[in-house]
C-alpha cells in the first residue's frame, strides 16, 4: 500500500455510513462554529454600546458663577450625554436608578449630586474642592458592566474637566491680561519715576555741591564779618581821638587865615631881600671870575719881568712861590664865590617859592580852616558811625556764624538727600527694568487668543495615534488568537474519530515513514478543509479586512498541519492519555499564547511557557499577515511552526517504528476512545 492509498482508505472509513458522515461533518464544523460564532459575536461590541441601558440621576441644585448667573452644570452634562451615542441614557430619579440597577433594568447608574455645580464652581473661590460623580454598579448584571461604567464616568469627568478647566483658564488668562495691562502702566510710571529720580539725583548732586560751597562761603563770611567787626571796633576806637584831635586842630587854626597872610607878606619880603643879595653875589662872582681868569697871564707877565730883570730860574721859582699861592687862593676863592653865588641864586629862587607858597597858603588858609571844620564834623560822625558799624558788624559776625552752622547742616542734609536720591534713582531704574522684564514675560493677548489658550490649557495634550499596523475592529484584533485556537480544536475533534495509525498499514507495510506520513496526512487534509471553510467565513461572511489574504490562509493551513502532527504524535505515543494531553495542551496554550492580553502580564511560570508553545507562533504570524506587519517576523514564525511540525512528524515516525517492533497490552486491548 502506498501513502495515498492509506489516506484514502481512512477517509473512506470515515464516510462509510450515514452516521459516520454525520459525525465527520459535525466534527469538521466545530472549529467553524467556534471561530466563526465567537468572532461574529465580538466583531464590534463597542459599536453597540448605545443599546446598553444606563440610569442617569441629576440631583444638581445649581450655583451662581462669578458673574452672578445661576448655572446648573448637571443639566448641561446630562443634555450632552443624552445627545451622545455612548450608552442608552435614561434620566430617572434616584429611587428608580437604585431599583433598576438592583433588578437589572439598568447595567449601572451615574448620579450627579446636589452640590455638583457648586463644587465645580468652587475653583474660583477661597475654598476650592473637587466635585463628585457617583457610579453605582452591580456585578450581578455582568462584570464588564462595571468596567463600562468606569469608562463612562471617566468620559464624563474628562468632558467636565475640559469644560470647567477651559472656563477657569479663561478667567485666569483674563486676569493675567489685566495684570499685564497694569504692569504696562506701572512700567511706564516706573520709567517716569526713574527719569524723575535721575533728574532729582542730578539736582541733589548740584544742591549738595552748592550747599558745600555755601558752607565754605558762610565760613569765609563769618571770618570776614568777624574781621569787619574787629576793624569796625578799632575804627570806632580810633575815630573818637581823631575827632577830638581835629576839634583841637580846628580851635588852633581859627587864626590861620590871618597868620597865613602875614606869613605870605614876610615871605615875600624875604624873597625880595634874597633876590638883592643874589644880585650882589652875582656881581662879586663876576669880579672873582675875572680875577681867576687873569691869574695865569699875570703869572706869565711876572715871570717874564723877573727874567728880564736877570733873575735866575731858581730865584724866579722862589719869587713865584708866594705868587702861585696867591693865584691858587684867588682861583679857589673864585670857586667859592661862584658856589656861593649859585647858592644865593637858589636861595633867592627858594625864597621866592616860599613866598609864592605862602601866598597860596594865605589864599587857601580860609578853605583849609573850613575843611578842618568839616573834617572835625566828619570825624565826629565817623566816630558815631564807627561805633554803630562795630555794633552791626558784631551782630553780622554772630549771624554769619549762625549762617555758617546752618550752611554746614544744609550741606550735610543735602549730601544725605543726594545719597537717598541716588538709591531712589537706582531702585527706580531697577524697578522700571524689572517691570519691563515682567511685561515682556507676559505675552500680549486678545480675546480670541485667550480662548485658544484656555482651550489648550484645559486639554493640553492631543493623541496623535500613528499605528504601524491596524486591526480595524475588536473582532479583527481577536481573530489571530481564535483562528489559531479553532485550528487546534478542529484537529483535536477530528482525532476523536480519525485513527491516528492504521493497524493494517502497520502490519502490511512495515515502513514507519510511510505509515507515519499517512497517519498525519489524513487529519491534516481534513484540517486544511476546516481552515479553508473558516477562511471563507472570516473574509466573506464577517468581512474582515486582511492585508495579505493568501498569507493568512497559508499560516492557517500551516498551523493546522503542525497541530495535526502534534496531536497525532501524542496519540501514537500515549494513546487515550495522549488524546487527553492534547486537550490539556490546548488549555495551556490558550492562556500562554498572549492572544488577548500581552503575554508579559502572565504569572512567571506561564510566561516562561509562552515561547515554548507552537500556538504562540501561529498567533504572531497571523497578526503580521492580517494587519500588514513585518514579513520577516511572519516568515520566522512560520519557520518555527514548521520545525514544531517536523519534530512532531519525527516523533510520529518513531512511534510507528516502536509499534512495529513491540506490541503492548494497549495494542491487544485498544482504548474505547483511541
Amino acid at each position: 500500500m502506498t501513502v495515498p492509498q492509506i489516506v484514502l482508505a481512512e477517509l473512506r472509513r470515515l464516510v462509510a455510513t450515514p452516521m459516520a458522515r454525520l459525525a465527520l461533518l459535525a466534527l469538521c464544523t466545530v472549529p467553524l462554529l467556534y471561530g466563526g460564532l465567537y468572532l461574529w459575536a465580538n466583531q464590534d461590541p463597542q459599536g453597540n454600546l448605545d443599546d446598553v441601558p444606563v440610569a442617569l440621576v441629576v440631583a444638581d441644585a445649581g450655583a451662581a458663577d462669578d458673574d452672578g448667573t445661576m448655572r446648573v452644570v448637571g443639566d448641561e452634562v446630562a443634555d450632552e450625554l443624552q445627545d451622545s451615542d455612548s450608552f442608552a441614557w435614561h434620566r430617572v430619579t434616584a429611587a428608580s436608578a437604585q431599583a433598576g440597577v438592583e433588578d437589572g433594568t439598568y447595567d449601572f447608574s451615574v448620579t450627579l449630586p446636589a452640590t455638583f455645580s457648586a463644587d465645580l464652581l468652587s475653583a474660583s473661590g477661597d475654598e476650592p474642592h473637587q466635585a463628585e460623580v457617583v457610579l453605582e454598579t452591580n456585578d450581578a448584571n455582568g462584570y464588564l458592566a462595571g468596567t463600562l461604567g468606569e469608562r463612562a464616568t471617566d468620559a464624563i469627568l474628562t468632558s467636565v474637566r475640559e469644560s470647567v478647566g477651559e472656563e477657569a483658564a479663561g478667567r485666569l488668562l483674563l486676569a493675567i491680561s489685566d495684570i499685564r495691562d497694569g504692569l504696562v502702566d506701572a512700567s511706564t510710571g516706573a520709567g517716569d519715576l526713574a527719569a524723575g529720580a535721575t533728574q532729582a539725583h542730578d539736582g541733589s548732586t548740584a544742591l549738595a555741591d552748592g550747599t558745600a560751597q555755601l558752607a565754605t562761603g558762610a565760613d569765609a563770611l563769618a571770618d570776614g564779618t568777624g574781621q569787619v567787626a574787629s576793624g569796625a571796633q578799632a575804627l570806632a576806637d580810633g575815630a573818637a581821638p581823631l575827632a577830638s584831635g581835629l576839634s583841637t586842630l580846628q580851635s588852633s587854626t581859627a587864626t590861620l587865615p590871618a597868620d597865613a597872610a602875614a606869613l605870605a607878606s614876610g615871605a615875600q619880603q624875604v624873597a625880595d631881600g634874597d633876590a638883592q643879595v643874589a644880585a650882589v653875589g652875582a656881581q662879586v662872582a663876576s669880579v672873582t671870575s675875572g680875577l681867576a681868569a687873569d691869574v695865569p697871564q699875570t703869572r706869565a707877565d711876572i715871570v717874564a719881568a723877573l727874567q728880564a730883570a736877570g733873575l735866575t730860574e731858581a730865584q724866579i721859582a722862589d719869587a713865584l712861590v708866594p705868587l702861585d699861592a696867591l693865584g691858587s687862593a684867588v682861583v679857589d676863592g673864585d670857586g667859592q664865590v661862584q658856589q656861593a653865588s649859585g647858592q644865593l641864586q637858589q636861595l633867592s629862587a627858594g625864597a621866592q617859592q616860599v613866598a609864592d607858597g605862602a601866598a597860596r597858603l594865605s589864599a587857601a588858609a580860609p578853605q583849609l580852616a573850613g575843611g578842618i571844620a568839616q573834617a572835625t564834623s566828619g570825624a565826629s560822625q565817623l566816630s558815631t558811625g564807627a561805633s554803630q558799624l562795630a555794633t552791626g558788624a558784631a551782630s553780622a559776625a554772630s549771624g554769619a556764624s549762625t549762617l555758617a552752622s546752618g550752611a554746614h547742616d544744609a550741606a550735610s542734609g543735602a549730601a544725605t538727600l543726594d545719597d537717598g536720591l541716588a538709591q531712589l534713582d537706582d531702585g527706580a531704574t531697577e524697578l522700571a527694568g524689572g517691570l519691563s522684564d515682567a511685561v515682556d514675560e507676559i505675552p500680549a493677548s486678545t480675546p480670541a487668543l485667550r480662548d485658544d489658550q484656555a482651550s489648550t490649557i484645559a486639554d493640553p495634550v492631543a493623541l496623535d495615534a500613528d499605528a504601524v499596523t491596524s486591526a480595524g475592529s475588536y473582532g479583527e484584533g481577536l481573530a489571530p488568537f481564535f483562528l489559531s485556537l479553532a485550528a487546534w480544536i478542529g484537529i483535536y475533534a477530528l482525532l476523536l474519530i480519525v485513527h491516528p495509525v492504521s493497524r493494517r498499514a502497520v502490519t502490511a507495510l512495515r515502513s514507519p515513514i510511510r505509515v507515519g506520513l499517512a497517519s498525519w496526512l489524513a487529519p491534516a487534509a481534513l484540517g486544511a478543509l476546516q481552515m479553508v471553510a473558516l477562511f471563507g467565513i472570516v473574509t466573506l461572511a464577517l468581512g474582515f479586512t486582511l492585508a495579505v489574504p493568501l498569507g493568512v490562509l497559508g499560516v492557517m493551513l500551516l498551523a493546522s498541519a503542525v497541530f495535526a502532527a502534534i496531536v497525532v504524535a501524542l496519540n501514537v505515543w500515549l494513546g487515550s492519555v495522549g488524546q487527553f494531553l492534547g486537550l490539556v495542551l490546548m488549555v495551556v496554550q490558550l492562556v500562554t499564547a498572549g492572544g488577548t492580553f500581552p503575554w508579559q502580564t502572565l504569572p512567571g511560570p506561564l510566561a516562561a511557557l509562552h515561547h515554548a508553545m507552537p500556538m504562540t507562533y501561529a498567533v504572531e504570524a497571523l497578526r503580521q499577515v492580517m494587519y500588514g506587519g513585518s514579513a520577516g517576523i511572519a516568515w520566522h514564525d512560520a519557520l518555527v511552526l514548521a520545525l514544531f511540525g517536523a519534530a512532531a512528524l519525527v516523533l510520529v515516525i518513531l512511534g510507528v517504528a516502536r509499534m512495529m517492533d513491540h506490541r503492548t497490552l494497549r495494542d491487544l486491548q485498544p482504548s474505547l476512545i483511541g
